[in-house]
């Protein structure tokens, strides 16, 4: 058995008015991933996707910092968070094996800006269906960072805010938390 968290710190909270945070843990045992992430102080009753990004390579994934605000507007959008991200690789929605990544099947935060998320993923799908995507089945969880994303739609964001996506606009993808994944077990 191999358990791995990361501890989900908040991104863009100043410009957000909310510091979401929470942990994200997983654990492998067998043929099966359980994926719990629990998340407080998002924007309440709003929709959060939620990934894995991470490099095809062997790079190691680190959380954006406003270092990446490379526009220079106070905000750090997706497209911001891919130097030193990589790109997002699985979601955590209603079948993270299918690797489906624009969709309306991701957890909905409570009145509070609270919601929890687990699932049961079944690793042979997952790693076929993340070799046909990225070249390699090893989804190397420790190299890969955790992002929580979106706003009310009502928010007022600048026109530098990026990361629009198949139809889905930059309130659904800005960034609003981000941790590190680590290994703490490996049985």
């Amino acid at each position: 058995m191999r358990k791995y968290i990361a501890n989900i710190a908040p991104l863009n909270a100043e410009k957000i008015g909310t510091s979401a945070h929470g942990t994200a843990e997983f654990t492998i045992d067998g043929d099966t991933m359980h994926i719990k992430i629990e998340m407080f102080d998002t924007p309440a009753n709003t929709e959060h996707w939620q990934h894995f990004h991470g490099f095809t390579d062997e790079k190691d994934a680190i959380v954006a910092t406003m270092e990446q605000d490379t526009n220079h507007d106070g905000y750090i959008d997706l497209p911001e968070t891919t130097p030193v991200s990589g790109t997002t690789m699985v979601p955590f929605d209603k079948a993270p094996q299918d690797m489906d990544i624009p969709n309306d099947t991701y957890p909905v935060a409570d009145a509070n800006g609270y919601y929890r998320y687990e699932k049961d993923v079944p690793m042979d799908i997952l790693r076929e269906d993340f070799k046909r995507d990225f070249g390699t089945d090893d989804i190397a969880l420790d190299k890969r960072v955790v992002y929580v994303h979106g706003v009310p739609a009502s928010m007022e964001l600048p026109d530098t805010v990026k990361g629009d996506l198949l139809g889905y606009d930059t309130h659904v993808t800005l960034p609003i938390a981000g941790g590190k994944i680590e290994m703490i077990e490996n049985d």
